[in-house]
């Protein structure tokens, strides 16, 4: 359902309800009542009508602009995270309603000289009105979750649940990918069909893989995706390619089995929390900014996504149907390619600053403890060589380049290694 359409049904409901309710009240519950005046009884209809709105406009007010410092200090494609929340929606209407149901429990009282006050109606405005006083603390509350601790949990719980979904564990002892020498290699052969992309940027949000698994079957072919989730498709881009199929395949049936979206989500792509913390961490890192504290507590996300690939099977790409045969190769980023969207930017933006690499040597050392697989065990001891040369030609002096070298879960705070030269040294 779309957001905008969420308030939309609530002023539907209300506004008939605030036609038919006060009539079935006035037609079949006439008889009840109660003893409250009804110049009092407008006064509060009219004070709930005229208060919701003004709440209303006070709380909207201050989540945008706490949206928008969020987008300017943290990250623009963080701001989707908290903007598109439904209870944003939903609060909005529950104020919507609880003003234009006022409203209908005003027309209604004294209708006609009678000096009644309906008896139901009166008693939902109030009902409505606790609501929105409980939505109003709730939305005042979510605020805070725009602090960064709050947002960084946030991206990292996303990316949790991603793995957890996507990939199975591997075994304690694994010492090699499960089967990884006995996956075939994907000869193309003849392309009979190609599926290319007209329309505005829209970026792939999931993949139907077992339809795509089931169109390739029934056609006799291999379907070549030749993007990933989370790339932006634009115009005469080339999404996919059939090979030896024995019949064409209609682009429609195809497209249905490709989910787009405005921007990425983080279905089916554990890489897009990464990129949000990532972001984080870098803009923290800018001369304008000057925050490297922020940067070292992205770090300690990103650690703990990774921990949790390092010991999770990878996607090879590739799905096959009942019958073991090879239907759809589809890209999945590896090991490497984790390891260098993790700490690629960090490691460029962030080696002027002794708390980050203290803080990125720290977590290669705490990867490379953790992982299983030799081959990723020598990716990341790889890879702090690398940040380790960084740090010899970096414009640190003798002292600075030492205690750079220096592993720190904090950035800085608790020494937990010394460079091999300092430990020749004390010894």
């Amino acid at each position: 359902m779309p957001l905008w359409l969420i308030p939309l049904l609530y002023i539907g409901t209300t506004l008939v309800a605030g036609i038919v309710l006060p009539r079935l009240e006035a037609a079949y519950l006439a008889d009840y009542s109660h003893t409250v005046a009804v110049a009092s009884a407008q006064a509060f209809f009219s004070a709930v009508s005229s208060g919701i709105m003004a709440l209303t406009g006070i709380v909207f007010a201050i989540t945008i602009v706490m949206i928008q410092f969020s987008a300017v200090a943290y990250s623009p494609r963080v701001v989707a995270m908290f903007a598109g929340r439904r209870i944003m929606f939903h609060a909005m209407g529950v104020f919507i309603a609880t003003f234009t149901y006022s409203l209908a429990a005003l027309v209604w009282t004294d209708r006609g000289g009678t000096g009644t006050v309906p008896l139901f109606s009166s008693m939902l405005v109030f009902v409505l009105l606790c609501i929105s006083l409980l939505l109003f603390a709730y939305l005042i509350q979510s605020v805070g979750d725009l602090q960064i601790n709050n947002v960084l949990e946030e991206i990292g719980t996303k990316g949790r649940s991603v793995i957890r979904t996507m990939f199975r564990r591997l075994p304690v002892d694994a010492q090699c990918e499960p089967d990884i020498d006995l996956r075939p290699t994907f000869e193309p052969g003849s392309t009979t069909q190609t599926l290319t992309y007209s329309g505005r940027p829209q970026s792939i949000a999931r993949l139907d893989i077992a339809g795509l698994v089931r169109i390739a079957q029934q056609a006799g072919a291999v379907i070549e995706m030749t993007c990933a989730v989370g790339d932006t498709l634009v115009e005469d881009c080339t999404v996919l390619r059939l090979h030896k199929a024995t019949r064409p395949i209609p682009e429609a049936q195809l497209l249905r089995c490709i989910h787009l979206s405005k921007e990425r989500t983080f279905e089916q792509d554990p890489k897009y929390a990464i990129r949000l913390l990532v972001d984080i961490a870098i803009r923290a890192l800018s001369p304008a900014v000057n925050d490297p504290t922020t940067a070292v507590q992205a770090l300690d996300q990103v650690e703990d996504l990774l921990r949790r690939l390092g010991r999770s099977e990878l996607d090879a790409g590739r799905a096959h149907d009942a019958a073991g045969t090879l239907r759809l190769v589809f890209p999945m980023p590896t090991w490497d390619d984790y390891l260098a969207l993790s700490f690629d930017e960090i490691r460029q933006f962030g080696t002027i600053s002794i708390q980050v690499v203290r803080r990125m040597r720290a977590a290669l050392t705490g990867l490379a403890s953790t992982v299983t697989l030799p081959s990723r065990q020598q990716s990341i001891l790889n890879y702090r060589s690398h940040l380790d040369h960084k740090v010899e030609y970096s414009d640190f002096d003798t002292q600075d380049r030492a205690s750079a070298m220096r592993e720190d879960q904090q950035g800085l705070g608790l020494s937990r290694g010394l460079p091999p030269d300092d430990h020749q040294e004390d010894t």
